[in-house]
């Protein structure tokens, strides 16, 4: 009884341990699901007002256009990369190597966003050209990491492609066997008879008698003829037989 009672207690604690930890998962889950929300409306506002300040003039209008340049290449090349390192496990490297560059990103755009608010117009004018530079400079990087993943992951479709075209190719040519059997080959009694040409008249010829045939029409003749009589002549005289005396 008491290893009964033991074994109910367990189960109960078992349970209960079991609850509390897909309930923290479940709430963790939501709650990256909340930060994933809060992540994304708020990136939304910030483009859409990026969007709007490069219809302003002067100078905050160029970093607004900078800012959006910069946000737009590397968030397109993190998509890609991260979702090529799923199959791709050569994609590591060069995500490590986005994560490196995507700091500087991220410090580039900060140095943008105070900038915004900076009063002394002149001393931003000059340094324009250097911003301008930096951003071109790794937002090229980004692109050619995310042009070189792409690439790298149309050939493989390709090359997959090609590959399984070459298997339908040897299957369908094995279910169809019979086209690859080599045709009978054509013996002199399956040849056509000719036939006569125009203008001129087949001649009936009648085939030749076989041997038994022709003997058995043919008078039989022995093989060697028997002697015959031989004929007397007149001057030829008779033998007479001798007297006795």
């Amino acid at each position: 009884m008491e290893a009964v009672v033991a074994v109910v207690a367990l189960l109960v604690v078992l349970f209960l341990v079991l609850g509390v930890y897909m309930t923290v998962k479940a709430v963790k889950a939501v709650k990256r699901g909340v930060d994933r929300t809060i992540s994304e409306a708020r990136r939304t506002v910030e483009d859409t007002t990026l969007r709007a300040k490069t219809f302003t003039p002067g100078a905050a209008s160029e970093l607004a256009q900078l800012r959006l340049s910069l946000r737009t290449s590397m968030r397109a090349t993190q998509d890609v990369l991260r979702a090529g390192a799923v199959d791709d496990a050569s994609l590591q490297e060069s995500l490590g190597l986005f994560e490196r560059l995507s700091a500087h990103g991220h410090e580039l755009d900060d140095e943008l966003r105070r900038l915004e608010r900076d009063p002394d117009k002149a001393a931003l004018a000059q340094r324009l050209p250097g911003l301008r530079e930096r951003t071109e400079q790794i937002t090229k990087a980004a692109d050619s990491l995310r042009w070189a993943a792409r690439d790298r992951a149309r050939r493989f479709a390709e090359d997959d492609v090609d590959s399984l075209s070459t298997q339908i190719d040897m299957e369908a040519g094995a279910l169809r066997h019979w086209t690859t059997e080599p045709a009978p080959e054509r013996t002199p009694a399956s040849w056509p008879e000719p036939t006569a040409e125009p203008g001129k008249t087949a001649e009936q010829t009648w085939p030749e008698p076989s041997e038994p045939e022709r003997t058995s029409q043919e008078p039989t003749r022995p093989a060697i003829t028997p002697p015959t009589p031989r004929p007397t002549y007149s001057w030829q005289k008779e033998t007479r037989p001798e007297s006795t005396t």
